[in-house]
């Protein structure tokens, strides 16, 4: 019998397979600043890294706002060192880029602090990044906002997955259980003296507001979490006409359908994904966007363009020429496809028995290796091409299935088609090269994972 977890790793774990934050096999850059909550992170990341087979890394920002600033730079490259765990350090002047933006220190930092987590993330080849925040976060977060004055979105708070990969599995776990955990481990940490200056707003909610409430009520802390996983429900639920989060384009038909304020609400949540945050457009720019005629191109801030093609608003990809390419790749690795500035990254690993994902996901694909024939071939679609996708009952055209799917026009030649076969010595008229793989589309049914497999190729598209 395996022995039982601690109930906060067991906590810890469930976290991260009923919220869908990490995979088997993930590369996770954990935000270590050394205080109390970033160690507990890491601690319990170390207490699963075998169970799940995770590659660790960290990162540390020192932001230049505290004589201690150097001291905690230091901890952060000794843990490091100690744990053999590979390390991004890097530093920004807040102070100098918030007066220069106009925004507080806490502002500017955070926008600093991410830019450098995502960019050591692309470095480090992380698939996801991991950061701190606890449920006493989430409650703080909702108080600020529903202060400030917020609509239903806001008081969301915190969520547990956000853009660019950033996970927060300690959001349903409390600060009073990371303070037991870190004492019962004895484990070391710095503290932050800014955490107590009652100057900023967020610890005026922390030390003043949030344990009157806890005294009025006692679990004022997972009422207030609650409430923001409700109203993030709520949100998801009302940007229905796009389809799944993550998905690329939105379905002008069904737009039309709604009622005015659920409408602008989904092209509101289309362009977050698109430009990371909603900063910058305007009630006009949601306006033209719902209004976009067949064919015609919108142009937004940043040089965002949009197209509605065949009732699909997506972003309109920058004019390439049809340049045809081929590669021979061997499933390892980043494959830089220069004439189209697409990426995809591979690597084999060993199959136990637990399915990692989902199959039918258009940015990821779980092959079985060892049916597959190396090296692939890599290139542009091609006239006649034929594909039968899992659990279909032949093949169709490629065209078709495209089509189908709603991959817009101009993207069908510059995505990549995956083949296996065109190497083998013992090809012949009944054995053609067969289509493994496309973005956007399920694995081809003959190379599925199954339970009989021993090696999955993952394939991901990166750009």
């Amino acid at each position: 019998m395996a022995p039982k977890k601690p109930p906060l790793v067991a906590q810890f774990r469930k976290t991260i397979e009923c919220r869908g934050l990490v995979r088997p096999g993930d590369r996770i850059l954990i935000a270590f600043s050394g205080g109390p909550d970033s160690t507990a992170l890491l601690s319990l990341f170390l207490a699963v890294r075998g169970e799940l087979r995770l590659k660790l890394a960290l990162a540390h920002f020192n932001h230049r706002l505290r004589p201690a600033a150097r001291e905690d730079e230091a901890f952060a490259r000794l843990t490091a060192k100690k744990l053999n765990l590979p390390i991004a350090v890097g530093s920004g002047n807040v102070r100098a880029y918030a007066a220069r933006r106009r925004m507080n220190l806490e502002e500017a930092g955070r926008e600093l602090r991410y830019a450098f987590f995502k960019n050591a993330a692309k470095k480090l080849g992380a698939d996801k990044i991991a950061t701190g925040h606890t449920a006493d976060d989430q409650a703080e977060t909702v108080l600020m906002r529903l202060l400030r004055g917020t609509g239903l979105r806001g008081l969301g708070g915190i969520r547990p997955l956000a853009e660019g990969g950033v996970i927060r599995p300690l959001l349903e776990i409390e600060r009073k259980d990371i303070a037991r955990w870190l004492a019962a481990q004895r484990l070391d940490f710095r503290t932050d003296e800014s955490n107590l200056d009652l100057r900023f707003f967020r610890n005026r909610i922390r030390h003043e507001v949030l344990p009157l409430l806890k005294r009025i009520e006692p679990k004022a802390v997972s009422q207030l979490g609650r409430l923001a996983l409700i109203l993030q429900d709520e949100e998801d639920l009302r940007t229905g006409p796009e389809g799944e989060r993550g998905r690329s384009s939105l379905d002008a038909e069904s737009l039309s359908r709604l009622p005015k304020a659920l409408a602008r609400r989904a092209v509101r949540g289309f362009l977050a994904r698109l430009a990371g945050s909603t900063r910058g457009f305007t009630f006009n720019d949601v306006e033209a966007v719902l209004a976009l005629a067949e064919g015609k191109v919108l142009t937004l801030r940043g040089g965002l363009n949009l197209r509605r093609d065949k009732g699909l608003i997506a972003v309109k990809p920058p004019a390439v020429d049809k340049a045809r390419f081929r590669y021979l790749w061997d499933g390892r690795g980043v494959l830089k496809i220069k004439e189209t500035g697409l990426a995809i990254k591979g690597r084999i690993l060993e199959f136990r028995g637990t399915l990692p994902a989902p199959f039918d996901d258009p940015s990821r694909a779980f092959l079985d290796a060892d049916k597959l024939e190396f090296p692939l071939l890599v290139r542009n679609r091609e006239e006649g091409d034929r594909f039968r996708p899992l659990g279909a009952p032949g093949s169709k055209k490629l065209k078709e299935i495209l089509r189908a799917k709603g991959i817009p026009a101009d993207e069908r030649d510059r995505l990549p088609v995956i083949l296996t076969g065109t190497c083998s010595k013992a090809r012949n008229v009944e054995r053609p090269p067969r289509i493994v793989w496309m973005p956007g589309l399920p694995v081809g049914d003959a190379f599925k994972v199954g339970r009989a497999s021993n090696r999955i190729l993952w394939i991901e598209r990166v750009a």
